[in-house]
């Protein structure tokens, strides 16, 4: 299941090549045309015909299905967690925030630290700090060095720099966590 899960893959194979290389090969063409030089003209035409197969190779896929990225994840695919991760962000991005909670949730049932973070995020904009906490508190167990600093002496879930007193973790997988 790690690889051929849809778009992007590969490292830097994403569609955004693809259109890069299109155009700067075409500047590219028109440089060695009007210089006369025909090196230019070569690596031009090298550069239209990788980004013409990159954006083939990107349309010919078919697009991620997320219960087949929540299965991998859950059986312990480093990969899946990462795509599901950047799924709910995506998401997030869209203005589908209860479905960017639900894939950050199975990506913390996952274990993933950064979903951890991500989750906070999005229930401290809905909720407010107090509620995002657990989350935070989760993420900065599992060495979030951003989260960590929210518990710091004088950080915003630390604020009069007397040491919190340690709550016990609460299992990723059930709803809500409760203080």
């Amino acid at each position: 299941m790690a690889r051929g899960l849809g778009p992007g893959s590969g490292p830097g194979l994403g569609p955004g090549l693809g259109y890069f290389l299109l155009p700067a090969g075409g500047a590219l063409s028109l440089t060695g045309v009007a210089t006369g030089n025909g090196t230019l003209i070569s690596l031009s035409w090298i550069m239209w015909v990788l980004g013409i197969l990159l954006l083939f190779r990107n349309r010919s896929r078919r697009p991620v299905d997320p219960a087949a990225l929540v299965a991998a994840a859950a059986a312990g695919d480093a990969r899946a967690v990462r795509r599901l991760r950047a799924l709910a962000l995506a998401a997030r991005a869209e203005g589908r925030p209860d479905t960017a909670e639900r894939l950050l949730r199975q990506a913390v049932r996952a274990g993933d630290v950064e979903s951890m973070w991500e989750l906070g995020r999005l229930v401290e904009r809905r909720e407010g700090l107090a509620a995002a906490e657990p989350w935070f508190r989760m993420a900065a167990e599992g060495g979030h060095v951003v989260a960590r600093r929210l518990f710091r002496p004088g950080g915003a879930l630390h604020p009069d720099g007397a040491d919190p007193a340690p709550r016990p973790r609460q299992p990723p997988d059930k709803a809500d966590p409760a203080p």
